[in-house]
């Protein structure tokens, strides 16, 4: 095993092989959080499911799930979760002014109705643990498909699971991966 700072790390080729147990892919189980998690390897199978469901199959636009998840790392301050889906949204050619626009949303002349709405019902979940009536109504305006609100509710979620998670495990990140704080300075 690998050191970790509250739950060592499995190394890789333990956590491969728990991971092949359970039917998740090889290269989730190279991920820090994973060569912890899978020290239950029932909860780290489902933390995998939900993962392949909003990320893959997903009806929610992933522009906008990434703001979501961006914003819960901001304001959870969850580096590590800031920092891998700073890469994933990069990826998706979402640009760092939007991305780092979500520190201060409500301020941002460039979100449109979608993004203001799913922000607001993060935001709100983060805060009370639900979506107000009035943001819901918004959120329904916007996207007047039940599959998606649903989808929506489940990304809010999962992410602030996974901010709890990560922090609560002091989840390390990949070695050479420099962090990106929620500060959003960047790495130096």
């Amino acid at each position: 095993m690998v050191a970790g700072s509250r739950v060592p790390m499995l190394d890789i080729a333990e956590a491969k092989k728990r991971a092949a147990e359970r039917g998740i892919p090889e290269n989730m189980a190279e991920l820090s959080v994973f060569r912890i998690a899978l020290h239950q390897p029932g909860v780290a199978a489902g933390l995998n499911t939900m993962l392949h469901e909003l990320l893959w199959k997903g009806q929610l636009d992933a522009r906008l799930r990434e703001l979501i998840i961006m914003r819960i790392g901001w304001a959870t301050n969850a580096v590590y979760e800031w920092t891998q889906h700073w890469r994933v949204a990069r990826m998706l050619d979402i640009s760092e002014r939007d991305l780092l626009a979500v520190r201060d949303w409500r301020n941002h002349d460039q979100f449109g109705d979608a993004e203001r709405a799913v922000l607001a019902a993060t935001d709100e979940t983060l805060e009370s643990g639900a979506i107000s009536d009035d943001t819901w109504t918004i959120c329904r305006d916007v996207f007047d498909d039940d599959a998606t609100l649903v989808e929506m509710v489940a990304a809010i979620g999962n992410w602030r699971l996974f901010s709890a998670l990560l922090k609560s495990l002091d989840v390390p990140l990949e070695d050479g991966v420099e962090p990106w704080p929620p500060l959003g300075e960047s790495p130096m």
